[in-house]
């Protein structure tokens, strides 16, 4: 398989979330609007078959509806999905569109873990999301029914797509239609284009959709485009791309504490390899934990301190405003709001503090200066 495979504010005063569940409501997270939900979602499930399981464009279709009582057959929109962007989001909504004029479930079907980590073994590309928050974010697309994952291996990656479409997701559903990007190959050597697969659904009775990729500025709407903006500190275009704000999650572990010497209590976030941190640099944006997000500055790159030829190693290091306690050993959500500055050194700590004090009062008066909760409740 080629690597291709692939609102009601939440005020400060504590309005209602309803039945959102907290982690969409960080993956909804967007700069405009800095805590936000898009509404209540119906229950949806989690599938994941087991290691053995072996211009837009339209295909000539006939719908096939449903009858009244019996079995519903199913849409499939299929992909990565990496980052679920503005572009698969108009993807599955255009399944969804399928789905709803056929009568047919919607059911996206996708892959763990990402299939560039399989196929570019030696340099595989950093991740917009992890699993987790990548499968949480498809549940919580409107229309959704269910979320397939397949475990994506070498043995699966071999694969003819003609064995992949009979075999694999015909042993999970009635198919009745594909619908993927019109740049979207499947199966070993890439071999099934949108093309090919319309062949293969003209014989075996199931109809293909190649949408063409969604266009954002005059460029289509990708992950690859989104990490080179991430790659330039530029956060607001790539989470304008995104829907949301870029985060990543990491757990937290004894660091510098360049800001608790100035009276604000500092974590030091691991993040793992896998994900794509933005450039180096300062940023303004949420450290969540559990059900509370609390404004930061945010450190990205190599502390520099007071000696530029002495780099240290990578960090991210999260400065929180209206947080007390102890964070070390949790897992926490880093979110990317604004872009501040780059990186510098200082000639002195009266200048560092200086000017970390001036990245705090940023925060402190474009996203506030204490905790918010995710719940709705009002914090003290």
């Amino acid at each position: 398989m080629s690597a291709s495979w692939g609102q009601s504010p939440i005020n400060r005063k504590g309005a209602p979330a309803g039945e959102k569940n907290l982690e969409q409501q960080l993956l909804a997270l967007s700069p405009d609007h800095p805590i936000w939900v898009d509404g209540p979602t119906t229950s949806q499930t989690l599938m994941r078959p087991g290691r053995s399981v072996p211009e837009e464009r339209f295909a000539k279709r006939t719908l096939r509806r449903n009858a009244p009582d019996g079995p519903r057959r199913t849409v499939c929109a299929i992909g990565a999905f990496d980052g679920v962007h503005l572009g698969h989001r108009a993807l599955i909504a255009r399944a969804r569109e399928e789905a709803l004029a056929r009568g047919d479930e919607l059911v996206v079907v996708t892959f763990s873990p990402d299939p560039s980590v399989v196929l570019c073994l030696e340099r595989p590309q950093k991740l917009l999301l992890s699993d987790e928050d990548r499968l949480d974010a498809l549940r919580s697309v409107e229309g959704v029914d269910r979320v397939v994952v397949l475990d994506f291996t070498p043995e699966l990656a071999a694969l003819p797509y003609e064995r992949f479409v009979r075999e694999t997701l015909g042993a999970l559903v009635d198919l009745d239609c594909i619908v993927v990007g019109s740049d979207f190959r499947l199966g070993a050597g890439g071999a099934g284009t949108v093309a090919a697969l319309s062949e293969l659904g003209r014989a075996d009775g199931f109809d293909v959709i190649g949408m063409d990729l969604l266009d954002e500025g005059g460029a289509p709407v990708t992950a690859t485009r989104i990490r080179a903006l991430l790659g330039e500190g530029r956060v607001e275009a790539a989470a304008g791309l995104l829907g949301r704000c870029h985060l990543v999650r990491g757990e937290v572990e004894h660091g510098r504490g360049e800001g608790t010497g100035f009276g604000f209590p500092t974590a030091n976030v691991r993040v793992p390899e896998s994900l794509c941190l933005p450039a180096e640099g300062v940023y303004a944006g949420y450290v969540t934990c559990g059900d509370t997000a609390w404004p930061a500055a945010i450190n990205v790159g190599k502390p520099r301190s007071f000696s530029p030829g002495e780099e240290g190693a990578s960090f991210l290091e999260a400065t929180l405003l209206g947080f007390e306690g102890d964070l070390y050993g949790a897992s926490v959500a880093v979110s990317f709001v604004r872009w501040l500055r780059e990186p510098r050194s200082f000639s002195s700590v009266e200048e560092l503090e200086r000017v970390v004090l001036g990245n705090v009062s940023w925060v402190r008066a474009t996203l506030g200066g204490r905790g918010i909760s995710l719940r709705g409740e009002a914090l003290a």
